[in-house]
């Protein structure tokens, strides 16, 4: 019997070395795989490089070294160099606690400086970008710590499910570039300020773009087209079909008796569409007498037909009839959190000042507005709860330290709950007396 046992508990053991040297041999595959795609990267970017040298045309000075190959030999070998514009100076120094997304904390602020290298005069390239009241960053992610990446990651908001990189916005990707929507709050000669901002100090930027609703926003983009397309094999044999019901009217009662008369339509499929959209357009809409009577004498001159049909064209169901997301993004497993202050913590927030306070012996902030400000970015910050899957998961220590501007933020977490324990001003702050 003891020998039986003795042999029973050398294979558990086996069986456990066993499968640990498998998890090894396979930590080492994965390294290996991912020190080949390194070597192939650099190996391809010094032959593109060697191919540039050797096409480049020598200078008059023979002792002088080849020129620069030029901005189109570069762009057409992949050669692609980059140069950041600017680097974000904003109210969070570390990425423990910035918020993943900017919807996130809309109230955080951050600025942006044009750098002079890049342009003699950077204000210049400002000009117009005051008439936009959103612009989108294009960044890098400087913090990853390393450049490995795997093609399924596991978002925060997904508790540990791995989903493909490429439906998600991680920051481990093949190309570590970040892209990201803010509020244009002012600009000051070469400097952008911006508000609902999630990167933190450093952060370089590459480029910058406004924000355009007309181009950006499928809502916007995806009008109800009044004209008639061209009729097709497709259009003749399948039956139309019918019109969802609009969200809002400007409207309805439009004429649609004037004749149209698209080219390469036969008459059948166009009466059927002129009488799909007068359907569509008349649901719900009030007869000419009423309207007539609930309109008061005063209000206004009668709008011409031209202007009542070209409001009917802008006419659109509204966001989710023309974009799809994943289930995950409205309904993920991790539910918000109530954020709640002790009293402490909150007569600490109370100390802060604005920027631009005169008063002295008190710690101020570098770029929010006050402490209701502040308060309602750590509600905005802890609610989506910062953490990450293995200290939500695995890791027994519910405390968390985070900084926003100039404040030092202890909590800890409980369930389904985080309360803010202590609001400190960050130990380089120094406080004038």
């Amino acid at each position: 019997m003891m020998s039986s046992c003795s042999c029973r508990e050398q294979s558990l053991r086996l069986n456990q070395q066993v499968n640990v040297m498998r998890k090894e041999i396979k930590n080492l595959r994965q390294q290996i795989d991912s020190a080949v795609r390194a070597h192939r990267k650099h190996m391809s970017s010094l032959q593109s490089e060697l191919e540039i040298w050797s096409r480049g045309k020598p200078q008059k000075r023979p002792a002088a070294p080849d020129p620069q190959p030029g901005p189109e030999i570069s762009l057409e070998k992949g050669c692609i160099q980059t140069v950041p514009i600017g680097y974000i100076d904003s109210c969070f120094s570390r990425k423990n606690g910035t918020p993943r997304q900017p919807a996130v904390c809309t109230v955080s602020r951050a600025s942006l400086q044009i750098q002079p290298s890049v342009f003699n005069n950077p204000d210049h390239a400002l000009t117009g970008l005051e008439n936009y009241s959103h612009v989108w960053l294009i960044f890098l992610f400087h913090k990853n710590g390393h450049l490995s990446y795997k093609a399924k990651v596991k978002p925060p908001r997904l508790n540990g499910q791995k989903v493909g990189v490429y439906s998600t916005r991680s920051p481990h990707r093949p190309n570590a570039i970040g892209l990201t929507l803010a509020k244009l709050e002012s600009i000051t000669g070469d400097t952008l300020h911006l508000s609902g901002v999630d990167l933190i100090s450093g952060t370089p930027v590459l480029d910058i773009k406004p924000y355009i609703p007309d181009y950006d926003s499928p809502s916007v983009t995806n009008r109800v087209n009044l004209s008639v397309p061209e009729q097709t094999e497709s259009m003749e044999d399948s039956e139309p079909e019918p019109e969802p019901e609009p969200e809002e009217l400007q409207n309805p009662a439009v004429e649609l008796s004037a004749p149209v008369s698209p080219p390469h339509a036969s008459e059948n499929f166009l009466s059927r569409a002129l009488a799909e959209v007068r359907d569509y357009l008349q649901q719900g809409a009030p007869s000419a007498e009423s309207s007539a009577e609930e309109k008061p004498s005063g209000s206004g001159p009668e709008p011409e037909p031209g202007l009542e049909r070209e409001d009917t064209a802008r006419l659109s169901y509204g966001a989710d009839s023309y974009s799809s997301i994943a289930d995950w993004i409205r309904n993920p497993p991790v539910s918000k959190l109530s954020v709640r202050f002790t009293p402490t913590a909150q007569s600490e927030l109370a100390q802060f000042l604005p920027p631009h306070s005169t008063e002295w012996g008190r710690p101020k902030f570098q770029f929010l507005k006050g402490a209701d400000e502040a308060e309602a970015a750590v509600r905005g910050i802890l609610a989506a709860d910062p953490r990450s899957v293995y200290r939500r998961t695995r890791c027994r220590d519910r405390l968390f330290f985070f900084t926003l501007d100039s404040a030092e933020i202890t909590c800890w977490f409980g369930d389904g709950f985080v309360e803010v324990l202590r609001v400190r001003p960050v130990q380089t702050q120094e406080i004038p007396t």
